[in-house]
């Protein structure tokens, strides 16, 4: 089991646990705390609660392990409504949903959740959810790289991160976007993503970009783009890059934050 000697970040993440069956809430909780790679701030059984928990700002919620069916609220669907809500939300927390079945697994994926559980919990199975946490949880110790290492067919292409557009996934491969090209990197979205810290954004599952390259955000009968690249010129290279639907309004308010010319 990992323990806090090992545990690379100054302090552990601090989650949420959202738990209708009380000896199953009890028992993953005391699996957090005993990687020492996590703090349970609060637990509670309620969709009022969690949504309460959510709420607060005061709990600096780094994650929060929500159990799919609360058998209070009335919706057997309940927990999947909390995270489809409040992940919308700027500041919202990482989500790892729980449930005793596999059925919701490719909604959770659609949903952009950073794990999911499945019951009964193990400690193996806990501290790799921790550790994937861990790895998209925006920290000092984790500092933006100098450099962005890449492949084309002669050999390695080394990018300063503010000449990178985006980050793409694609058939099981993984991209990076520049206005020098396209090009293969070996590391998944989720590590690039962690990689840029707050300079990186992302917009669909398949998608994170790079803030300071957002061009414009247009809609057409497809949906909502965003053009990325160098130029306003609109004959000038760029990038057209899906937004996922349930992430619309929550990249428009963080593109709109601190902008000046537009009535809203």
């Amino acid at each position: 089991m990992t323990t806090k000697e090992s545990w690379p970040f100054e302090t552990p993440v601090r989650a949420l646990v959202v738990e209708d069956e009380r000896p199953a809430r009890a028992y993953l909780v005391e699996l957090l705390h005993s990687t020492g790679q996590a703090q349970v701030v609060a637990a509670v059984a309620t969709e009022s609660e969690a949504r309460q928990a959510l709420e607060n700002g005061e709990l600096h919620l780094d994650v929060a392990f929500v159990d799919i069916s609360l058998a209070s609220s009335g919706c057997k669907d309940a927990g999947l409504a909390i995270v489809r809500d409040f992940s919308r939300h700027d500041r919202a927390p990482l989500f790892v949903l729980a449930t005793a079945y596999k059925q919701h697994a490719m909604e959770a994926f659609d949903l952009d959740v950073a794990d999911y559980l499945l019951k009964p919990f193990t400690e193996r199975r806990v501290a790799e959810c921790l550790s994937r946490i861990t790895r998209r949880r925006p920290s000092a110790a984790n500092p933006v790289p100098s450099r962005v290492v890449a492949r084309n067919r002669n050999g390695l292409v080394f990018l300063p991160p503010h000449e990178v557009w985006a980050f793409e996934a694609s058939e099981r491969l993984a991209f990076v976007h520049s206005a020098a090209g396209r090009f293969d990197i070996d590391v998944s979205l989720a590590v690039m993503e962690s990689a840029m810290g707050l300079t990186g954004l992302r917009v669909h599952r398949n998608w994170v970009v790079s803030t300071a390259h957002i061009l414009a955000m247009e809609k057409d009968e497809l949906g909502w783009t965003l053009r990325v690249g160098d130029s306003h010129d609109e004959t000038g290279s760029a990038l057209r890059v899906p937004v996922a639907r349930d992430k619309v309004q929550r990249i428009r308010g963080m593109l709109l934050e601190g902008t000046a010319g537009l009535r809203r």
